[in-house]
Protein backbone atom coordinates (compact mmCIF):
# COMPACT_ATOMS: atom_id res chain seq x y z
CA UNK A 1 0.00 0.00 0.00
CA UNK A 2 1.33 3.47 -0.83
CA UNK A 3 1.25 6.00 1.97
CA UNK A 4 -0.52 9.01 0.51
CA UNK A 5 -1.65 11.82 2.81
CA UNK A 6 -4.31 14.32 1.82
CA UNK A 7 -2.79 17.76 1.79
CA UNK A 8 0.77 16.51 1.95
CA UNK A 9 1.96 19.16 -0.50
CA UNK A 10 0.64 21.90 1.78
CA UNK A 11 2.36 20.38 4.78
CA UNK A 12 5.57 20.00 2.84
CA UNK A 13 5.40 23.67 1.93
CA UNK A 14 4.93 24.62 5.57
CA UNK A 15 7.86 22.51 6.69
CA UNK A 16 10.07 23.04 3.69
CA UNK A 17 13.44 22.14 5.17
CA UNK A 18 14.72 18.95 3.55
CA UNK A 19 17.59 18.40 5.97
CA UNK A 20 17.00 15.62 8.48
CA UNK A 21 17.81 17.10 11.87
CA UNK A 22 18.88 14.94 14.78
CA UNK A 23 16.06 14.50 17.27
CA UNK A 24 16.68 14.85 20.97
CA UNK A 25 15.73 12.05 23.33
CA UNK A 26 13.63 14.23 25.62
CA UNK A 27 11.12 17.03 25.12
CA UNK A 28 12.19 20.59 25.91
CA UNK A 29 11.59 22.07 29.33
CA UNK A 30 7.89 22.49 30.02
CA UNK A 31 6.31 25.90 29.79
CA UNK A 32 5.78 27.13 33.33
CA UNK A 33 4.20 30.56 32.97
CA UNK A 34 0.61 29.41 33.49
CA UNK A 35 -1.31 28.78 36.68
CA UNK A 36 -3.66 25.81 36.25
CA UNK A 37 -6.48 25.56 38.79
CA UNK A 38 -8.02 22.29 39.90
CA UNK A 39 -11.22 21.45 38.14
CA UNK A 40 -14.25 22.97 39.88
CA UNK A 41 -17.24 21.21 41.40
CA UNK A 42 -19.46 21.57 38.35
CA UNK A 43 -21.69 20.59 36.75
CA UNK A 44 -20.56 22.23 33.51
CA UNK A 45 -22.83 22.80 30.52
CA UNK A 46 -21.94 22.93 26.84
CA UNK A 47 -23.69 23.44 23.52
CA UNK A 48 -22.21 21.14 20.88
CA UNK A 49 -22.00 21.22 17.09
CA UNK A 50 -24.40 18.32 16.48
CA UNK A 51 -27.04 19.81 18.78
CA UNK A 52 -26.25 17.39 21.60
CA UNK A 53 -26.29 19.74 24.59
CA UNK A 54 -24.38 18.16 27.43
CA UNK A 55 -23.80 18.36 31.16
CA UNK A 56 -20.47 17.31 32.67
CA UNK A 57 -20.57 16.09 36.26
CA UNK A 58 -17.59 15.54 38.54
CA UNK A 59 -18.32 12.18 40.18
CA UNK A 60 -15.20 11.69 42.27
CA UNK A 61 -11.92 13.46 42.95
CA UNK A 62 -8.72 12.98 44.91
CA UNK A 63 -7.30 10.31 42.58
CA UNK A 64 -3.54 10.32 42.09
CA UNK A 65 -3.02 10.45 38.32
CA UNK A 66 -5.72 7.95 37.31
CA UNK A 67 -4.88 6.16 34.07
CA UNK A 68 -7.68 3.79 33.03
CA UNK A 69 -11.26 2.89 33.88
CA UNK A 70 -13.33 -0.24 33.16
CA UNK A 71 -16.65 -1.61 34.38
CA UNK A 72 -17.61 -4.78 36.21
CA UNK A 73 -20.87 -6.60 35.46
CA UNK A 74 -22.48 -5.14 38.62
CA UNK A 75 -22.10 -1.61 37.20
CA UNK A 76 -19.24 -0.53 39.47
CA UNK A 77 -16.00 0.66 37.89
CA UNK A 78 -12.32 -0.06 38.54
CA UNK A 79 -9.82 2.78 38.14
CA UNK A 80 -6.03 2.48 38.09
CA UNK A 81 -3.84 5.09 39.79
CA UNK A 82 -0.54 5.27 37.94
CA UNK A 83 1.51 7.11 40.55
CA UNK A 84 0.49 4.99 43.55
CA UNK A 85 0.02 1.61 41.88
CA UNK A 86 -3.40 1.39 43.54
CA UNK A 87 -6.68 0.15 42.08
CA UNK A 88 -9.77 2.08 43.17
CA UNK A 89 -13.44 1.17 42.87
CA UNK A 90 -16.25 3.56 41.94
CA UNK A 91 -19.59 2.22 43.16
CA UNK A 92 -22.93 4.03 42.91
CA UNK A 93 -20.98 7.11 41.74
CA UNK A 94 -18.91 7.13 44.94
CA UNK A 95 -15.22 6.38 45.22
CA UNK A 96 -14.59 3.65 47.76
CA UNK A 97 -12.04 4.54 50.44
CA UNK A 98 -10.20 1.22 50.59
CA UNK A 99 -8.21 0.28 47.46
CA UNK A 100 -8.94 -3.03 45.75
CA UNK A 101 -6.41 -5.67 46.76
CA UNK A 102 -4.50 -7.83 44.28
CA UNK A 103 -2.65 -5.36 42.08
CA UNK A 104 0.69 -6.56 40.63
CA UNK A 105 3.61 -6.67 43.03
CA UNK A 106 6.88 -5.10 41.96
CA UNK A 107 5.55 -2.14 39.99
CA UNK A 108 8.03 0.67 39.45
CA UNK A 109 6.11 3.78 40.51
CA UNK A 110 7.44 7.16 39.36
CA UNK A 111 6.28 10.26 37.51
CA UNK A 112 6.08 8.33 34.24
CA UNK A 113 5.63 4.72 35.38
CA UNK A 114 3.32 2.66 37.58
CA UNK A 115 -0.01 0.86 37.24
CA UNK A 116 -1.48 1.57 33.82
CA UNK A 117 -4.27 -0.04 31.82
CA UNK A 118 -6.99 -2.45 32.96
CA UNK A 119 -9.23 -4.81 30.98
CA UNK A 120 -11.62 -7.69 31.64
CA UNK A 121 -11.46 -11.12 30.01
CA UNK A 122 -13.92 -11.14 27.07
CA UNK A 123 -15.79 -14.08 28.64
CA UNK A 124 -15.76 -12.60 32.12
CA UNK A 125 -18.88 -14.45 33.29
CA UNK A 126 -17.07 -17.79 32.89
CA UNK A 127 -13.49 -16.60 33.30
CA UNK A 128 -13.50 -13.64 35.71
CA UNK A 129 -9.95 -12.53 35.02
CA UNK A 130 -8.83 -8.92 35.31
CA UNK A 131 -5.79 -7.84 33.26
CA UNK A 132 -3.49 -5.01 34.31
CA UNK A 133 -0.49 -3.54 32.53
CA UNK A 134 2.30 -1.95 34.52
CA UNK A 135 5.96 -1.00 34.59
CA UNK A 136 7.84 -3.83 36.28
CA UNK A 137 11.00 -3.24 38.31
CA UNK A 138 13.61 -5.85 37.38
CA UNK A 139 16.19 -7.27 39.82
CA UNK A 140 19.07 -5.56 37.99
CA UNK A 141 17.60 -2.10 38.58
CA UNK A 142 16.18 -1.89 35.06
CA UNK A 143 12.51 -2.12 34.10
CA UNK A 144 10.18 -3.65 31.55
CA UNK A 145 6.53 -3.50 30.67
CA UNK A 146 4.40 -6.33 32.01
CA UNK A 147 0.86 -7.66 31.91
CA UNK A 148 -0.57 -9.42 34.95
CA UNK A 149 -3.92 -11.05 35.55
CA UNK A 150 -5.87 -12.28 38.55
CA UNK A 151 -9.31 -13.66 39.33
CA UNK A 152 -12.03 -11.31 40.59
CA UNK A 153 -13.81 -12.58 43.71
CA UNK A 154 -16.43 -9.85 43.93
CA UNK A 155 -14.35 -7.50 46.07
CA UNK A 156 -10.67 -8.07 45.33
CA UNK A 157 -8.36 -9.78 42.84
CA UNK A 158 -6.91 -13.16 43.79
CA UNK A 159 -3.85 -15.01 42.49
CA UNK A 160 -2.43 -12.14 40.47
CA UNK A 161 0.59 -13.15 38.42
CA UNK A 162 2.44 -11.97 35.35
CA UNK A 163 1.41 -13.56 32.07
CA UNK A 164 3.76 -11.46 29.95
CA UNK A 165 6.94 -9.52 30.69
CA UNK A 166 8.44 -7.44 27.93
CA UNK A 167 12.06 -6.97 26.99
CA UNK A 168 14.31 -5.08 29.37
CA UNK A 169 14.09 -1.37 28.59
CA UNK A 170 10.48 -1.33 27.44
CA UNK A 171 8.74 1.28 29.55
CA UNK A 172 6.10 3.99 30.03
CA UNK A 173 2.47 3.61 28.96
CA UNK A 174 1.01 0.28 27.87
CA UNK A 175 -2.53 -0.01 26.48
CA UNK A 176 -4.55 -3.25 26.47
CA UNK A 177 -7.49 -4.33 24.33
CA UNK A 178 -9.24 -7.61 23.59
CA UNK A 179 -10.18 -7.90 19.92
CA UNK A 180 -13.18 -9.65 18.40
CA UNK A 181 -10.89 -12.66 17.95
CA UNK A 182 -10.50 -13.00 21.72
CA UNK A 183 -6.81 -12.14 21.55
CA UNK A 184 -5.08 -9.55 23.75
CA UNK A 185 -3.51 -6.58 21.95
CA UNK A 186 -0.73 -4.69 23.74
CA UNK A 187 0.62 -1.31 22.64
CA UNK A 188 4.30 -0.65 23.46
CA UNK A 189 5.93 2.78 23.43
CA UNK A 190 9.16 3.79 21.73
CA UNK A 191 11.59 5.41 24.18
CA UNK A 192 13.80 7.38 21.79
CA UNK A 193 13.12 9.70 18.86
CA UNK A 194 16.42 9.21 17.09
CA UNK A 195 15.62 8.47 13.43
CA UNK A 196 17.33 5.33 12.20
CA UNK A 197 17.08 3.65 8.79
CA UNK A 198 15.03 0.62 9.87
CA UNK A 199 11.91 -0.40 11.80
CA UNK A 200 13.59 -2.51 14.51
CA UNK A 201 11.32 -5.49 13.96
CA UNK A 202 13.52 -7.53 16.29
CA UNK A 203 12.38 -5.53 19.32
CA UNK A 204 9.05 -4.79 21.02
CA UNK A 205 9.27 -1.00 21.23
CA UNK A 206 6.94 0.82 18.86
CA UNK A 207 4.81 -2.25 18.20
CA UNK A 208 1.34 -3.60 18.75
CA UNK A 209 1.75 -7.09 20.18
CA UNK A 210 -0.87 -9.85 19.89
CA UNK A 211 -1.11 -12.44 22.66
CA UNK A 212 -3.49 -15.14 23.81
CA UNK A 213 -5.45 -14.49 27.04
CA UNK A 214 -2.76 -16.57 28.77
CA UNK A 215 0.03 -14.34 27.45
CA UNK A 216 1.28 -16.78 24.80
CA UNK A 217 1.96 -16.14 21.12
CA UNK A 218 -0.95 -17.14 18.83
CA UNK A 219 0.08 -19.44 15.98
CA UNK A 220 -1.67 -17.23 13.41
CA UNK A 221 0.26 -14.02 14.16
CA UNK A 222 1.42 -12.34 10.93
CA UNK A 223 5.17 -12.73 11.41
CA UNK A 224 5.41 -16.27 12.72
CA UNK A 225 8.58 -17.78 11.24
CA UNK A 226 9.59 -14.62 9.36
CA UNK A 227 13.31 -13.83 9.79
CA UNK A 228 14.04 -10.56 11.57
CA UNK A 229 10.57 -10.27 13.15
CA UNK A 230 9.47 -11.09 16.67
CA UNK A 231 6.57 -13.55 16.52
CA UNK A 232 4.46 -11.53 18.98
CA UNK A 233 4.28 -8.50 16.65
CA UNK A 234 0.90 -7.67 15.09
CA UNK A 235 1.85 -4.30 13.56
CA UNK A 236 4.92 -2.07 13.65
CA UNK A 237 6.22 1.39 12.79
CA UNK A 238 4.42 2.98 15.76
CA UNK A 239 5.85 5.57 18.13
CA UNK A 240 3.66 5.77 21.22
CA UNK A 241 0.40 3.79 21.02
CA UNK A 242 -1.48 5.74 23.70
CA UNK A 243 -4.92 4.27 23.05
CA UNK A 244 -6.60 1.20 21.57
CA UNK A 245 -10.30 0.78 20.89
CA UNK A 246 -12.64 -1.47 18.95
CA UNK A 247 -14.82 -0.20 16.13
CA UNK A 248 -17.74 -2.53 16.76
CA UNK A 249 -19.34 -1.64 13.42
CA UNK A 250 -16.39 -3.09 11.48
CA UNK A 251 -14.49 -5.21 14.01
CA UNK A 252 -11.35 -3.13 13.39
CA UNK A 253 -8.97 -1.96 16.07
CA UNK A 254 -8.14 1.75 16.01
CA UNK A 255 -5.20 3.38 17.77
CA UNK A 256 -4.10 6.82 18.94
CA UNK A 257 -0.42 7.55 18.55
CA UNK A 258 1.55 10.47 19.95
CA UNK A 259 4.17 12.02 17.69
CA UNK A 260 7.36 13.69 18.93
CA UNK A 261 6.32 17.35 18.68
CA UNK A 262 3.10 17.21 16.72
CA UNK A 263 2.27 14.64 14.10
CA UNK A 264 -0.13 12.87 16.47
CA UNK A 265 -2.26 10.25 14.70
CA UNK A 266 -5.30 8.03 14.71
CA UNK A 267 -4.60 4.76 12.89
CA UNK A 268 -6.77 1.91 11.70
CA UNK A 269 -4.74 -1.21 12.49
CA UNK A 270 -4.31 -4.02 10.03
CA UNK A 271 -2.62 -7.37 10.47
CA UNK A 272 1.08 -7.06 9.66
CA UNK A 273 0.77 -3.33 8.97
CA UNK A 274 3.68 -0.90 8.86
CA UNK A 275 2.85 2.62 10.14
CA UNK A 276 6.09 4.31 9.20
CA UNK A 277 7.86 5.38 12.40
CA UNK A 278 10.63 6.55 12.55
CA UNK A 279 11.10 7.01 8.80
CA UNK A 280 7.72 8.66 8.21
CA UNK A 281 6.32 11.38 10.47
CA UNK A 282 4.34 14.60 10.28
CA UNK A 283 5.87 15.77 13.57
CA UNK A 284 8.82 17.97 14.38
CA UNK A 285 11.88 16.90 16.29
CA UNK A 286 12.19 18.41 19.76
CA UNK A 287 15.32 20.13 18.46
CA UNK A 288 13.06 22.14 16.16
CA UNK A 289 13.59 20.62 12.72
CA UNK A 290 11.62 17.97 10.86
CA UNK A 291 11.53 14.58 12.54
CA UNK A 292 11.52 12.82 9.19
CA UNK A 293 12.57 13.62 5.65
CA UNK A 294 9.22 12.42 4.31
CA UNK A 295 5.51 12.33 5.03
CA UNK A 296 4.86 9.28 2.86
CA UNK A 297 6.62 6.07 1.90
CA UNK A 298 5.83 2.93 -0.05
CA UNK A 299 4.19 0.09 1.87
CA UNK A 300 3.22 2.15 4.91
CA UNK A 301 -0.31 3.01 6.04
CA UNK A 302 -1.97 6.40 6.22
CA UNK A 303 -3.25 7.77 9.50
CA UNK A 304 -7.02 8.23 9.54
CA UNK A 305 -6.52 11.59 11.25
CA UNK A 306 -3.54 13.63 12.40
CA UNK A 307 -2.75 16.81 14.35
CA UNK A 308 -0.17 19.52 13.82
CA UNK A 309 0.39 21.06 16.34
CA UNK A 310 -0.10 17.99 18.46
CA UNK A 311 -2.75 17.47 21.13
CA UNK A 312 -1.00 14.62 23.04
CA UNK A 313 -3.79 12.08 22.45
CA UNK A 314 -4.13 9.59 25.28
CA UNK A 315 -7.07 7.29 24.43
CA UNK A 316 -10.03 6.94 22.08
CA UNK A 317 -13.47 5.37 21.89
CA UNK A 318 -16.24 5.03 19.32
CA UNK A 319 -19.63 6.12 20.58
CA UNK A 320 -22.36 3.52 19.97
CA UNK A 321 -24.76 4.20 22.84
CA UNK A 322 -28.23 5.73 22.97
CA UNK A 323 -27.65 8.73 25.28
CA UNK A 324 -26.35 10.86 22.38
CA UNK A 325 -28.04 9.65 19.17
CA UNK A 326 -26.44 12.33 16.96
CA UNK A 327 -22.99 11.18 18.08
CA UNK A 328 -23.59 7.60 16.98
CA UNK A 329 -20.46 6.34 15.23
CA UNK A 330 -18.36 9.37 16.19
CA UNK A 331 -14.84 8.91 17.51
CA UNK A 332 -13.83 10.59 20.77
CA UNK A 333 -10.17 11.25 21.54
CA UNK A 334 -8.90 12.35 24.95
CA UNK A 335 -6.00 14.80 24.86
CA UNK A 336 -3.58 16.13 27.47
CA UNK A 337 -2.16 19.30 25.97
CA UNK A 338 -2.04 21.16 22.67
CA UNK A 339 1.11 22.60 21.15
CA UNK A 340 3.24 21.76 24.23
CA UNK A 341 1.24 24.24 26.38
CA UNK A 342 0.01 23.06 29.81
CA UNK A 343 -3.64 23.57 30.64
CA UNK A 344 -4.86 22.87 27.11
CA UNK A 345 -6.18 19.32 27.56
CA UNK A 346 -9.47 18.59 25.84
CA UNK A 347 -11.83 16.02 24.39
CA UNK A 348 -12.03 15.90 20.60
CA UNK A 349 -14.86 14.42 18.53
CA UNK A 350 -14.47 13.35 14.90
CA UNK A 351 -17.59 12.87 12.77
CA UNK A 352 -17.37 10.57 9.74
CA UNK A 353 -19.44 10.03 6.62
CA UNK A 354 -20.88 6.68 5.57
CA UNK A 355 -17.54 5.74 3.95
CA UNK A 356 -15.64 6.32 7.20
CA UNK A 357 -14.09 9.56 5.95
CA UNK A 358 -13.67 12.52 8.27
CA UNK A 359 -16.27 15.28 7.89
CA UNK A 360 -15.56 17.56 10.86
CA UNK A 361 -13.94 17.79 14.28
CA UNK A 362 -15.07 19.42 17.48
CA UNK A 363 -13.04 20.33 20.55
CA UNK A 364 -14.83 20.04 23.91
CA UNK A 365 -14.08 20.80 27.58
CA UNK A 366 -11.00 22.89 26.84
CA UNK A 367 -12.03 25.52 29.40
CA UNK A 368 -11.54 22.95 32.20
CA UNK A 369 -7.80 23.03 31.41
CA UNK A 370 -7.20 19.43 32.49
CA UNK A 371 -4.99 16.65 31.14
CA UNK A 372 -7.59 14.10 30.03
CA UNK A 373 -6.01 10.64 30.19
CA UNK A 374 -8.88 8.27 29.42
CA UNK A 375 -12.27 8.38 27.73
CA UNK A 376 -14.63 5.39 27.80
CA UNK A 377 -18.28 4.74 27.18
CA UNK A 378 -19.94 3.35 30.30
CA UNK A 379 -22.63 0.66 30.36
CA UNK A 380 -25.21 3.44 30.74
CA UNK A 381 -24.30 4.86 27.31
CA UNK A 382 -22.64 7.95 28.78
CA UNK A 383 -19.03 9.04 28.36
CA UNK A 384 -16.61 8.91 31.29
CA UNK A 385 -13.31 10.79 31.58
CA UNK A 386 -10.27 10.60 33.85
CA UNK A 387 -7.96 13.58 34.39
CA UNK A 388 -4.26 12.84 34.78
CA UNK A 389 -3.62 15.29 37.61
CA UNK A 390 -2.39 15.28 41.21
CA UNK A 391 -6.04 15.75 42.17
CA UNK A 392 -7.44 13.58 39.40
CA UNK A 393 -11.17 13.36 38.87
CA UNK A 394 -13.75 11.10 37.26
CA UNK A 395 -16.20 13.02 35.08
CA UNK A 396 -19.36 11.89 33.32
CA UNK A 397 -20.87 13.46 30.22
CA UNK A 398 -24.68 13.37 30.19
CA UNK A 399 -27.32 14.57 27.78
CA UNK A 400 -29.11 17.66 29.15
CA UNK A 401 -32.65 16.79 30.16
CA UNK A 402 -31.81 13.24 31.29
Amino acid sequence: MTKHLLGVSLLAACFCSTALLAAENAPPERADGLHIDQVGKGPFYYDTAEGMDIRVRVLARGLNHPWSITWLPDGSALITEKNTGALRRLKDDKLQVAPVQGTPAGAKVSKFTGLLDIALHPDFAKQPFIYMSYNKALPNGKEAIAVARGRWDGNNIQGTQDIFVGHEGTTNGVRLLFGTDGMLYVGVYVTTDNPEPNFHTDEQKGKILRLTPEGKIPNDNPFIGKPGFLPEIFSYGHRTPTGLTLNKATGEIWETEMGPNGGDEVNRLRKGGNYGWPLVSLGLAYSGGQQSERFQMEETSNPVAFWMPGISPSSLVFYDGTEFPRWKGDLFISAMQQGQIPGTGQLQRIHFNAKGEEIRRESLLGNLRQRIRDVKMGPDGRLYLLTDEDDGVVMRIESVGK
